[in-house]
C-alpha cells in the first residue's frame, strides 16, 4: 500500500504541517525524501528546536502577536506546535485561547495567513455533502462548529468566528491528546448583522445579513445529517451559536446524534465541579446553597440544569431542586408574573415578588454564591459583594464571562469588596492576589477541564451520545481532584499544569459511563483507563528512514 508519506518528498514533505519536522529531519531521511539542501545542515534534536522556538514566542511584544506567531508555528510543523503547546500549556493556554482568542477573531482578517477547517456558507445549501467531502481525512471524530453569532462576549463576529472552533481543538488535543489529524473545526458563514465588521476591507466572510428562520434551520439541518453521513463516529459540538439557535440545536439533536454544546453544557459541568469544591471551604454542602445567576442565557440556564441534575441524584425532586437556582437577567429577577420570558427561562422562574436589580435580588434571597455568566463587565459591584460578606463567612464568587474584559469583578474587587472572604474563581485568568498580608490564588473556571476530556472518553468508547449524566460525572472527578493545598490558597480548581491527569480521569468516567449504558459503539476493551492512555496523542517526531 502506498502510504501519504511515500508520495511526498522534498519541498512538497516541508510544507506538509502534519509530516514536516523541519531542522530535526535526520541525515538519513534527508537524503531519502529528497530534502538534501532544502534545510540548514544541522540537525537538531526536538528539545533543541523548543529552546530555540521559545524564546521567539516570549519576544513577542502582545499576546496577539504570540498567537499568530504559533499559528504560524502550527501552519509549519504540527507535532513541534503541541510539544511546545503541552510543555508550557500554563503560559500559552491564555494566548491560544481565552482572552486572546477573542481579539484573534476581531482581528481575524488582519492576522489570517494560511486557511484552516472548513466553510460552509449559506450558498452552500443542497450541496453541504459535497463540501464535506473535500475535507482530506475520513476518520474524524471531534467536530466544533460555529455560526459566529455570540463569540464569547464579544458578539457577532460571523465568519471570524473560525478563530473558537480552531482554539477549542487546539485544547482538545493539548489538554486530553485527540488526535490532531482527527479533529474538524467548521464554521457555518449565514452572514453577519455586524454591520461595521462586514462592511471592513479585511472581512472574508459572506456580505450580508445573518440569515434567519426556515431557511437557517433547514442549512443546519442539511448540516447535521450531511456530517453524520461523511463521519459517523464524529461528535458534533456547537459553540458560540446565538441563544436561541443554541437551545433549539441541543434539543433538536440531543438524543438522536453525539453532539453537545460546550458554552451550556461544558460552563455547566465546570461551574458544577467549582461549587463542589467551594462547598469544602464553606462547609455549605451543595444541597443546602442557594445560587444566584447573573444572566440567563445558555451558561446560566446551562448550569442550574446540571446543579439540579446533581441534587436530583442525591435524591430531590426537581421541583425542590429547581428552588436552589435563582435567575436575574436584564430586566430583573426571573419570576413568574413576569411575561416577557423565554421558553427556556420559564422552568426558573420561582413564584416570588419582582425585583430590578442584582442589589436587591442578593440582599432579598441572601444566595450563598453568585454566579456571573453575563457578559456583562464591573456588575459584581463594592456593593453587590459587600452584600454577600454580610450574610456568608465565606461567600463564593464566580465570575465567568469571557474574555478578562467582561468579567463581572476582579479577583482584586472580590476580594477587597469582601474582605478578603470570598472564595473566587474567573472564566478568564487572574493573578494571584494579596490582600491584608495573605495571597489568594484565584481559580480559573475553564471549560479546558471539562470538553477536553468528555470528547476523549466520547472517542475511545464511540459514544452515541453525550448525556447530562456524562457532565455531572465530569465534575465531580474534577472536585476529586483539588487538593486541600489546592483550597488552602483558595484555588477551587486544579493547577492547569495537571490538565493531562483531569482530562485522563474525566475521560476514563466518561468512557465507562458509555459502555454501561449500552452507548458505545465498539466492543468494551479489558482495561478501559488503558484504552484511554494508550489514545493520548503524543508529540514526538517518528523515524521516517
Amino acid at each position: 500500500m502506498t502510504t501519504p508519506l511515500q508520495l511526498k518528498r522534498g519541498a512538497d514533505l516541508l510544507n506538509d504541517p502534519a509530516l514536516n519536522k523541519g531542522t530535526a529531519f535526520t541525515d538519513a531521511e534527508r537524503d531519502a525524501f529528497g530534502l538534501r539542501g532544502l534545510l540548514p545542515p544541522r540537525v537538531m534534536s526536538q528539545a533543541e528546536q523548543l529552546a530555540r522556538i521559545l524564546p521567539g514566542v516570549r519576544s513577542k511584544p502582545s499576546p496577539l502577536e504570540q498567537y499568530a506567531y504559533l499559528v504560524s508555528l502550527h501552519d509549519r510543523n504540527v507535532t513541534l506546535f503541541y510539544r511546545l503547546v503541552m510543555d508550557h500549556l500554563e503560559e500559552l493556554m491564555p494566548v491560544l485561547y481565552t482572552p486572546t482568542v477573542g481579539q484573534a477573531c476581531e482581528e481575524f482578517g488582519r492576522i489570517f495567513r494560511r486557511s484552516r477547517g472548513l466553510y460552509i456558507t449559506a450558498a452552500d445549501r443542497g450541496r453541504v455533502a459535497e463540501v464535506l467531502a473535500n475535507w482530506p481525512q475520513d476518520d474524524i471524530r471531534m467536530i466544533v462548529v460555529t455560526d459566529g453569532e455570540r463569540i464569547l462576549g464579544l458578539g457577532d463576529l460571523g465568519a471570524n468566528g473560525m478563530g473558537i472552533p480552531i482554539g477549542k481543538l487546539t485544547l482538545y488535543t493539548a489538554c486530553a491528546g485527540v488526535a490532531p489529524n482527527q479533529c474538524l473545526p467548521i464554521t457555518i458563514d449565514v452572514g453577519t448583522n455586524n454591520t461595521a465588521l462586514r462592511e471592513s476591507h479585511a472581512y472574508m466572510g459572506l456580505r450580508q445579513p445573518r440569515l434567519r428562520g426556515p431557511e437557517y434551520d433547514a442549512l443546519l439541518t442539511e448540516f447535521v445529517e450531511a456530517v453524520q453521513a461523511r463521519f459517523p463516529l464524529a461528535c458534533l459540538q456547537f459553540e458560540d451559536f446565538g441563544n436561541h439557535n443554541a437551545f433549539t440545536l441541543l434539543e433538536q439533536w440531543h438524543d438522536r446524534i453525539c453532539t453537545f454544546n460546550d458554552d451550556i453544557q461544558g460552563t455547566a459541568s465546570v461551574a458544577l465541579a467549582g461549587l463542589f469544591s467551594a462547598s469544602r471551604i464553606s462547609g455549605v454542602p451543595l444541597r443546602d446553597m442557594r445560587l444566584l445567576f447573573l444572566g440567563a442565557g445558555e451558561a446560566g440556564i446551562g448550569i442550574g440544569d446540571l446543579v439540579v441534575e446533581a441534587l436530583c441524584s442525591e435524591g430531590m425532586s426537581v421541583e425542590e431542586a429547581r428552588r436552589h437556582c435563582w435567575f436575574v437577567d436584564s430586566q430583573g429577577l426571573v419570576v413568574q408574573s413576569r411575561t416577557d420570558l423565554a421558553e427556556h427561562k420559564k422552568r426558573f422562574a420561582h413564584d416570588h415578588a419582582p425585583g430590578r436589580s442584582l442589589l436587591e435580588a442578593v440582599e432579598t434571597l441572601k444566595p450563598h454564591a453568585i454566579i456571573g455568566v453575563s457578559g456583562t463587565p464591573s456588575t459584581f459591584t463594592p456593593e453587590v459583594l459587600a452584600a454577600m460578606a454580610r450574610e456568608h463567612a465565606r461567600p463564593i464568587v464566580l465570575a465567568l464571562s469571557n474574555p478578562t474584559s467582561k468579567a463581572e469583578c476582579t479577583a482584586q474587587q472580590a476580594y477587597a469588596g469582601t474582605e478578603g472572604r470570598a472564595i473566587f474563581a474567573s472564566g478568564s485568568p487572574f493573578a494571584p492576589v494579596t490582600y491584608r498580608g495573605k495571597t489568594h490564588v484565584p481559580g480559573q473556571g475553564n471549560n479546558a477541564y471539562i470538553f477536553p476530556g468528555v470528547g476523549l472518553g466520547v472517542t475511545v468508547s464511540a459514544s452515541s451520545r453525550v448525556t447530562e449524566e456524562m457532565f455531572a460525572s465530569a465534575a465531580r472527578t474534577l472536585a476529586l481532584l483539588v487538593t486541600e493545598d489546592d483550597l488552602a490558597m483558595g484555588r477551587i480548581y486544579p493547577s492547569l499544569s495537571r490538565i493531562r491527569e483531569v482530562s485522563r480521569a474525566i475521560a476514563i468516567e466518561v468512557a465507562t459511563l458509555a459502555f454501561d449504558r449500552g452507548l458505545a459503539r465498539v466492543e468494551r476493551p479489558d482495561d478501559i483507563a488503558a484504552a484511554v492512555t494508550a489514545a493520548m496523542y503524543e508529540p514526538h517526531y517518528v523515524s521516517l528512514a
